[in-house]
């Protein structure tokens, strides 16, 4: 059996199709992936002996921009991903049984599987990814915002938009394969039976008439990796630090300095993750210390809270210890939404709006750090699953069978 995987974005987005890889290769399936050239997903994936298809120009370059792309930079960028995806894809996907893409970015993946008569599975990391009235679609970078407030009218609107960025350079490729035009571009990438790799208590699935979600669990793998020893040390030397750490993310300039600010002065040691922003400390005081990137899954474990960005990968990692959270999102993608579900399960606070003051941080590790909310969080911890990836693979391999 040969399985391509396929997505496009920082670690959050790679991540849980390394961990779908793993169990899929321990099944027999011969793997490989489409994703960022960056040395760090190269790396990662030849360890595991998946071998790596590069598409499109490296992330983590791209994150580290110091302004944000205008809307015209984003469209054309998005344009040229479809025609690089329709250029790599079909070499990739070469003698394989079916592609499985992560994300509304794969748009040319279910034309290239038609056209290669192969299977095609679409997968979301988070509900609000996917058209429900329950939700409004997350916000897109480089799109207005629309002006109402039913859902689903904010569906129909996001189709459109959709539509308006993608049609004509799907529509000419499918052209050229000899397949017929789409009508919905958004529906025809996710499918009417899209798979949500998602915990079902974290992040449950609204059921919605029209749309078969088949919820997996979030696609997660057990890290065995040791604590770097100067990690340890600080650990030991104290209560419980909070983390503070935006992963791939670019916070304001100033929030990581307030955060810090205000966990001082309610007397609280910080463990802050330099990430792919190089955040740093403000001072030398022995009641912080910055890290790289380490074992979020044994560190999460020994921390008072968890302050962070909202991605699906932490929010995740966060509940499976049981830490409580204090989630601070941009406004992009689904992190408002993970944001929306710390705080709806009662398993930390999260802010919604322009960058906190140290006051409105402050508040917010309070709520965090009571008792009640840590009860909360460790209970809930306990309902998450960790077999999502698993359930996953056999999944697919019995569907192809």
């Amino acid at each position: 059996m040969r399985v391509l995987l396929s997505t496009y974005g920082t670690r959050g987005d790679v991540e849980p199709l390394v961990a779908l890889a793993v169990r899929l290769r321990a099944l027999g399936a011969d793997v490989r992936m489409c994703a960022p050239p960056d040395e760090e997903f190269a790396e990662r994936l030849v360890g595991l002996g998946v071998r790596l298809v590069p598409v499109g120009p490296p992330v983590r370059a791209a994150m580290r921009g110091t302004s944000i792309p205008s809307a015209a930079e984003l469209s054309r960028a998005r344009t040229q991903m479809v025609d690089t995806q329709f250029g790599v894809f079909p070499e990739a996907a070469e003698g394989c049984d079916v592609l499985v893409a992560a994300g509304l970015a794969q748009i040319a993946a279910r034309s290239v599987a038609e056209a290669m008569g192969i299977s095609y599975v679409y997968t979301s990391y988070s509900a609000v990814n996917l058209p429900s009235p329950h939700h409004a679609p997350p916000p897109r970078p480089g799109w207005p915002e629309p002006g109402v407030s039913d859902n689903l009218k904010r569906w129909e609107l996001d189709a459109h938009q959709v539509n308006a960025q993608f049609s004509e350079v799907l529509n000419g490729h499918r052209a050229s394969l000899g397949l017929p035009p789409v009508d919905n571009v958004r529906d025809h990438v996710c499918t009417d039976r899209p798979w949500l790799a998602a915990d079902p208590v974290l992040g449950p699935w609204p059921e919605t008439p029209g749309l078969g979600v088949v919820q997996t669990g979030a696609w997660t793998q057990v890290d065995e990796r040791p604590l770097p020893a100067d990690l340890l040390t600080f650990l030991d030397a104290g209560a419980p630090p909070v983390y503070v750490g935006y992963g791939s993310m670019s916070p304001s300039q100033d929030t990581p300095r307030r955060a810090i600010e205000a966990l001082r002065a309610q007397g609280h040691r910080v463990l802050v993750s330099r990430g792919w922003a190089d955040l740093g400390l403000l001072d030398d005081g022995d009641d912080c210390f910055a890290i790289g990137e380490v074992n979020q899954q044994r560190l999460f474990g020994r921390v008072a809270a968890v302050m962070h960005h909202g991605g699906a990968g932490t929010t995740m990692a966060a509940a499976r210890a049981g830490a409580p959270q204090v989630v601070v999102p941009p406004q992009l993608s689904d992190m408002p939404y993970w944001a929306g579900r710390v705080r709806e399960l009662g398993i930390g606070a999260a802010h919604d709006g322009p960058p906190p003051t140290t006051e409105i941080l402050g508040a917010a590790f309070r709520t965090a750090l009571a008792p009640e909310t840590r009860a909360r969080a460790r209970a809930l911890g306990a309902e998450v699953r960790t077999d999502g990836a698993a359930v996953a693979a056999n999944l697919l391999l019995d569907t192809l069978r």
